[in-house]
C-alpha cells in the first residue's frame, strides 16, 4: 500500500473489474457438453484450506465477522518475522502479472527486483503485462506451448477469457493435494488467507487450482469531495431525493457533482445497489437464480440517473472519459465525485492532500427502502502454477507463502516498501514515506503483490483519521453490502460468450442514460441476452450452487 504520487496516480490504471473478451481463445479446452469437466455439479468437492488466521500487529480498529477491515491508525513500531527461512533454492522462477503501472526497470539496474529476489532465494524472471495488452497476451500464452508457460501466472479477475477455467484445469497444477483442509498448514501465510477468497475464486472440476488475492468486502464506491458534499446538504440517512437535490446545489458552472469513467455505466453499480438491485445475479431461497437486468429495480436505477444527467449533473464527457483522466478531474476539482472501487482509498487521501478530502458516500433510500452497496468478490483473481514436480511446487508454494506475509511483518514490508534508506525513510510516525527513487522501483511498477498478498488491511501513511473514517463507513455499510450470488460459481456459457453479451447490454445502458436511447431499447437488449445465453447462465449457475451447498 504505498504512496503514489500524484503523477504516478494519474498515469496508473485502477483495476475497476472491466472485462475483456478473446473471441475463439482456447477453443481446443472446450469440453463440449455445458458444464463439462470443469463444472463443479456432480463431482465430489475439494475441501476449502484449513483457516488459521494470524496477525503480525495488533490492529488499533478492530475487524468484524461481516467483512469490516483491521484499521491501522499508525504503523507498527516492531515488525515481526513470517517466515523461518529463506524458501528459494537458488533456482530460476518464471512469473508472470497484470501491472497498472509503467513498465519496470530491468533486473540490473532495479534494485527493489534483488532485493526481494534476495529474500526469496531464487532468480525472478517477471514478465510484467500492461492492463491494456493483457488479454491479448494471456491468447498466446494460454493458446502456446503447455511447456513454454511461466511457472507463476496471475489470473487477473479484471478480465474474462473465454475458456479460462478449461485452461486452468488442463495446464495449471491441482494444488488440492497441497493446500485442501490441513494441508495448507505447510504455508502459514497462505493458510492465514480467509476462506471467504477461496471461495470466491472458486473451485474447478471440484478441485483447487489457484491461490487468490483476498480484497476487502465493499467493492464500487462513490467517492466525493467531502466537504463540497457536506455543504451540499449530504448525509448519512439520505434519500434518493435528497442526493439529487445535493448534487444539483453541488453542480456550478463548469464543476459538475457526479463524474464516471468510460465502462461505468455513469456509475451505474453504486446507483443500482442503491436502488436494492442484485449485483450482476442474485439467487432466491430455492436456489434460481436471476440477473440484475431482469429486476425491475435496476431498470428503475437508469430511470434515476437519466434524470440526474438530463439535470445536467453528470460532467458532459461521462460516458467516453478514461479513468485516469476522471481521477485528474475530481483532484482539480472539476468534478465533485467518481465511482471507483474501494481500495482506491490507499492513493485518494494521499494524493488529494492539501486539496480536498475524500470521503466514500453512504447508500441513499428509495422509497423508504435503505440502500446496499456493492459487494466486490473477495478474490482480486488468483495465482496458478506450471504443472511440474511435487518438488517443484512446494518449492513455488514457499516462495508465495513469503509473498503473502502479513501488515506489521518484514517481509511484507519489503514487498510493499523496497529497501529502507533506499526506497524509503521513516516519518514522525515511523510509516514508511517513499523516496524518488521509490517512486519508480515499487510495487505498482514491479506488481510481486499481484502474486500472493496477505489479508488486506486499512492503512494511510501518517493519516489516521482517514485510517478512522473509513472504519466508521464500513462498520456502517458492510451490512448492506450486496453480494453476486455467481461468485466462485462456474457457468460455461457466460466464459464461452457471456462478455460479449452483457456488453451489447451495457452499451444500451449507456445510450439510455446519455438520452441517445428510450427505456424500450434496454428491455429489447436485455431480451436478446436472455435468448442467447442469459438464460441458460441462470441454470448453469443454479446447478452450480447446489453443487457447492
Amino acid at each position: 500500500m504505498p504512496r503514489m504520487s500524484r503523477r504516478t496516480l494519474l498515469r496508473s490504471m485502477t483495476a475497476a473489474g472491466t472485462a475483456v473478451a478473446v473471441p475463439g481463445l482456447l477453443t481446443a479446452c472446450s469440453t463440449g457438453s455445458s458444464g463439462g469437466g470443469t463444472s463443479n455439479a456432480g463431482k465430489k468437492l475439494a475441501a476449502w484450506p484449513a483457516y488459521r488466521p494470524t496477525t503480525a500487529a495488533k490492529p488499533d480498529l478492530a475487524p468484524t465477522d461481516e467483512g469490516v477491515q483491521p484499521g491501522y491508525t499508525s504503523y507498527p513500531a516492531d515488525l515481526t518475522r513470517s517466515v523461518a527461512r529463506t524458501p528459494g533454492d537458488g533456482s530460476t522462477v518464471r512469473v508472470m502479472s497484470v501491472t497498472f503501472g509503467t513498465p519496470p526497470k530491468g533486473r540490473a539496474d532495479n534494485r527493489y527486483w534483488q532485493a526481494v529476489e534476495k529474500a526469496l532465494g531464487v532468480k525472478i524472471e517477471f514478465t510484467v503485462v500492461p492492463t491494456d495488452d493483457y488479454q491479448k497476451k494471456m491468447a498466446t500464452v494460454m493458446a502456446g506451448d503447455p511447456e513454454s508457460l511461466p511457472d507463476i501466472i496471475n489470473m487477473f479477475s479484471g478480465f474474462v477469457l473465454p475458456r479460462e477455467a478449461q485452461f486452468v484445469q488442463r495446464r495449471a497444477e491441482d494444488l488440492t493435494p497441497f493446500l485442501s483442509g490441513d494441508a495448507v498448514e505447510d504455508y502459514p501465510n497462505l493458510a492465514n488467507i480467509p476462506t471467504h477468497a477461496w471461495r470466491d475464486m472458486g473451485r474447478v472440476g471440484g478441485r483447487i487450482h489457484g491461490i487468490p488475492l483476498e480484497r476487502p468486502l465493499p467493492g464500487s464506491t462513490l467517492w466525493v469531495n467531502g466537504e463540497l458534499f457536506a455543504d451540499a446538504g449530504m448525509a448519512d440517512g439520505w434519500s434518493s431525493d435528497d442526493f439529487a437535490a445535493v448534487a444539483a446545489r453541488a453542480t456550478e458552472g463548469k464543476r459538475y457533482a457526479l463524474g464516471s469513467a468510460t465502462g461505468s455505466l455513469f456509475g451505474n453499480a453504486v446507483h443500482a445497489a442503491a436502488h436494492g438491485a442484485p449485483v450482476n445475479w442474485a439467487a432466491d431461497k430455492k436456489g434460481a437464480f436471476h440477473a440484475n437486468y431482469t429486476d425491475e429495480r435496476f431498470k428503475a436505477a437508469i430511470a434515476y440517473q437519466a434524470a440526474l444527467r438530463k439535470k445536467g449533473v453528470y460532467h458532459p464527457d461521462s460516458a467516453s472519459m478514461g479513468t485516469p483522466e476522471l481521477q485528474t478531474l475530481f483532484l482539480n476539482g472539476t468534478v465533485a465525485s467518481m465511482q471507483n472501487g474501494f481500495g482506491a482509498y490507499q492513493t485518494l487521501f494521499p494524493d488529494s492532500e492539501g486539496l480536498l478530502t475524500p470521503a466514500p458516500a453512504h447508500p441513499y433510500s428509495v422509497d423508504g427502502t435503505p440502500g446496499g452497496i456493492v459487494a466486490a468478490r473477495r478474490s482480486f483473481g488468483h495465482t496458478i502454477l506450471k504443472k511440474a514436480k511435487k518438488e517443484r511446487i512446494e518449492l513455488l508454494l514457499r516462495v508465495l507463502d513469503h509473498l503473502a506475509a502479513p501488515f506489521g511483518s518484514e517481509e511484507w514490508e519489503l514487498t510493499h516498501y523496497g529497501l529502507e534508506g533506499t526506497h524509503f525513510t521513516r516519518g514522525k510516525d515511523g510509516s514508511p514515506q517513499p523516496t524518488k527513487l521509490g517512486e519508480v522501483e515499487n510495487v505498482t511498477n514491479l506488481p510481486f503483490r499481484y502474486l500472493a498478498e496477505g489479508p488486506q488491511v486499512l492503512f494511510v501513511p501518517g493519516n489516521a483519521e482517514a485510517v478512522r473514517a473509513v472504519h466508521t463507513w464500513q462498520r456502517k455499510v458492510v451490512p448492506v453490502a450486496v453480494r453476486d450470488a455467481s461468485y466462485g460459481l462456474q457457468s460455461e456459457t457466460y466464459t464461452k460468450s457471456g462478455t460479449t453479451l452483457k456488453a451489447g447490454v451495457e452499451d444500451t445502458v449507456t445510450s439510455v442514460i446519455a438520452g441517445r436511447a428510450p427505456m424500450s431499447a434496454f428491455d429489447d437488449a436485455v431480451q436478446k441476452w436472455r435468448s442467447q445465453g442469459g438464460d441458460r447462465m441462470a441454470e448453469e449457475y443454479a446447478e452450480e450452487l447446489a453443487a457447492n451447498a
